[in-house]
């Protein structure tokens, strides 16, 4: 193990009864973000003793895992994404000793734990980047780190070695006089890229995700995966034309998406450390790893190239159904089955809605239809009835919209930068509603780190838990239906049919099939069933009868229909 990673020891944690190497496969994922699920201290700021304190809430929602997003120590710059201690928590999460309770009482209530790492870049402040920074010369260094981080001389006029860009805007390199050099930061720059090329680097982070996994993590999800390797050359990203511009990783208003990223991401380097990672991971029953691929023009392949052989991550999540592009049947078909063509023994992660995009209830405009609620619901049928695992967004549960978050209380730096063209991610981050009947939403005693929305308390988990016919009501119910059907978590896929409004496919493992269809439109639609004898699948999210041959779905609702023997 690194010198540097000193580990503190562990607690005896209650294992996981009956550990399945394979559970991760048509896993339900639920997401917290901790700054905004509960504040247990009335500081205004989620911590991991609210999350222990909700726990029982996650678990009756029937999902099979939590991933939680960083409360590692760090300035906050990009709210923990900006890590200055990978094997410590910040304080205003709490401590090793909170996150440990929380581990114990998750493996209680039989949920896996997932832990956002953040390997492709550090904060500023971490001690390693504080080293890389001090000289060029790694032999006058206790520590050599000269080259931890990627440095660059300055073109003869001074500029910037390429043109690569940052996501949050600008140019991606960063002046440093105390070197003289040129850094990379693919993100804020505040967030130093890490030098994955030279071997030293991926040791020390093999260190910490050991650090995590003897702690009793069952797996991480991996944050931008594809920004781990550059091109050691430091080629110029080719220009992209406008019409294969998509605004799927970064907003229309930034030009970060006028370029072909060849070189600054998506490197071949990628496979042979994710072996690397593979191998830690296979030391430790069940844990796994979900990789996050940020690449518009090429996700799905990546996605495939990462997850394929059984030697690398787990599965992957791309950026198509995260996207603003309206999620039509014909649209929602064809990303399926470029990825079904693509993934072969891989495996895929499908999500909606996260921490950096807006909900989707907004983003696909849901709340401009009469029938809102059922629309919400039918998306959530669609998504939890894919070939793959789920991970769902706190909140998503509920329905929740979009926050309107005013701009002097932004704390987004995106945001900040883009406003008003774009508002940044804040929106989505919002405080989550327990309560209806507090102005704070049972969130905290204290004033919030973002307002909590008062558009969101009617949405309550108080008041929608007395509702049968709530929308948290139906995602209990349609996470069950998932669990209680194996083609939906395990099956293969066979699409059958699919337009604007329409949606069909069948789902099939070990002789059973499952028809599924989605009426993703506000007009009735009359479906002809396939060739078999089918009748409703019991205890269905959506009650529909067979008619002749045919079921007639109303407006936004699903048909689920299972095949008998003749």
């Amino acid at each position: 193990m690194n010198k540097e990673i000193m580990p503190v020891p562990a607690p005896q944690l209650v294992p996981v009864a009956g550990k399945d190497r394979d559970w991760w496969r048509g896993a339900v994922i639920y997401q917290i973000y901790p700054r905004s699920f509960q504040d247990s201290n009335g500081d205004g700021i989620g911590d991991l003793a609210g999350i222990t304190r909700r726990l029982p809430y996650v678990a009756e929602l029937g999902v099979d895992a939590i991933w939680i997003s960083p409360f590692f120590k760090s300035p906050m710059k990009d709210f923990g994404y900006d890590v200055s201690d990978y094997c410590d928590v910040d304080p205003m999460f709490g401590t090793l000793g909170d996150f440990d309770t929380l581990l114990t009482r998750a493996h209680a209530l039989g949920l896996k734990v997932l832990i956002d790492l953040v390997l492709s870049h550090t904060s500023n402040t971490h001690p390693w980047f504080l080293q890389s920074q001090a000289g060029r010369d790694n032999s006058k260094a206790d520590w050599p780190k000269a080259d931890w981080y990627v440095w660059a001389d300055a073109k003869p006029d001074g500029g910037p070695p390429n043109n690569w860009l940052s996501i949050f805007g600008g140019t991606a390199w960063q002046w440093d006089s105390q070197r003289m050099q040129y850094y990379l930061h693919n993100f804020l720059a505040e967030q130093p890229d890490l030098n994955l090329h030279n071997r030293d680097v991926q040791d020390a982070l093999l260190d910490v995700a050991a650090f995590w996994l003897e702690r009793g993590v069952d797996g991480f999800r991996l944050d931008t995966i594809n920004f781990y390797f550059h091109d050691q050359k430091l080629r110029d990203n080719p220009p992209l034309p406008a019409e294969r511009r998509s605004d799927s990783i970064a907003p229309r208003v930034n030009p970060y998406n006028w370029q072909d990223h060849l070189y600054d991401k998506s490197r071949p380097e990628m496979l042979g450390f994710l072996r690397r990672f593979r191998a830690v991971l296979d030391r430790f029953d069940g844990a796994i790893a979900l990789g996050e691929v940020g690449d518009a023009q090429r996700g799905p392949q990546l996605q495939a190239q990462y997850t394929q052989g059984g030697d690398k991550v787990h599965m992957c999540y791309e950026f198509s159904l995260l996207s603003l592009l309206a999620p039509m049947g014909g649209r929602i078909a064809e990303v399926v089955e470029k990825t079904e063509s693509l993934i072969g023994d891989g495996w895929m992660c499908w999500a909606f809605s996260n921490h950096d995009v807006m909900r989707h209830a907004t983003r696909w405009k849901l709340a401009e239809f009469r029938q809102q609620e059922q629309a919400v619901r039918v998306y959530a049928a669609l998504l939890l009835s894919l070939r793959g695992s789920i991970c769902l967004y706190q909140g998503e549960e509920l329905g929740l919209p979009e926050g309107e978050v005013a701009f002097d209380d932004l704390q987004d730096p995106y945001g900040i930068r883009f406003w008003p063209e774009f508002k940044g991610r804040d929106g989505c981050r919002t405080p989550f509603p327990w309560e209806n009947d507090n102005s704070n939403g049972g969130f905290s005693n204290g004033r919030s780190w973002l307002p909590v929305m008062a558009e969101h308390l009617g949405r309550a988990v108080q008041k929608q838990s007395g509702e049968e016919d709530s929308t948290l009501a139906f995602y209990r119910r349609m996470i069950r239906f998932r669990a209680d059907h194996a083609a939906l978590h395990k099956g293969d896929y066979t699409p059958v049919e699919a337009h604007a409004q329409y949606l069909s496919f069948v789902r099939h493992h070990q002789g059973v099939r499952l028809f599924c269809a989605f009426n993703l439109g506000p007009q009735a639609q009359t479906i002809a069933l396939p060739k078999g004898h089918w009748q409703p699948a019991p205890d269905p999210p959506f009650p529909i009868p067979i008619a002749q041959s045919k079921v007639i779905i109303p407006p936004w609702q699903a048909f689920f229909g299972l095949e008998q023997a003749p």
